[in-house]
């Protein structure tokens, strides 16, 4: 298994792609070893799930606002339904702390994802050039990536 021990085709073609859709065995462990590679080659690394994401770029890239969840009665003084607006920072605000390093998000869960919002973190790629994403997408029986565009073409 030469792709444990180097990396060097999944890097390629992450450089080449700078989104990649991965599917990989169900018992885990590849993400964190492909992960470490990448730090290993100058990488900044985050890894969150695509489960409530939202609108990718916003959630990801922007201060945003979120209202705490509705807890039934409450007063109906100023904002007493809807709760006032937190303003939260981007999820993956520490990724682009340093501008100089190549950047990597790792989006699990991310079968979750419809296509509008795949789409989006492939603009999200094109307007930084050093970030790539890699959204897993399910499972399989061995470790296997294409890009992000070529899956969308194909699934949907």
């Amino acid at each position: 298994m030469p792709l444990l021990l180097t990396g060097k085709k999944f890097n390629s073609d992450l450089n080449n792609n700078k989104c990649l859709a991965i599917f990989a065995p169900l018992e885990g462990g590849y993400e964190t070893r492909l992960l470490r590679r990448m730090r290993a080659k100058g990488y900044k690394t985050f890894i969150t799930s695509a489960r409530g994401l939202g609108d990718p770029e916003v959630f990801l890239l922007k201060l945003h606002g979120v209202r705490p969840p509705h807890l039934g009665h409450q007063s109906v003084g100023r904002n007493g339904a809807l709760g006032e607006v937190q303003q939260v920072i981007p999820q993956a605000s520490e990724l682009f702390n340093d501008t100089e390093k190549n950047k990597l998000l790792w989006l699990l869960e991310g079968q979750v994802l419809s296509k509008s919002e795949l789409e989006s973190l492939i603009e999200i790629c094109t307007k930084d050039n050093k970030l790539q994403i890699v959204v897993e997408m399910g499972g399989s029986r061995k470790l296997e990536w294409m890009s992000l565009k070529e899956y969308i073409n194909n699934e949907f």
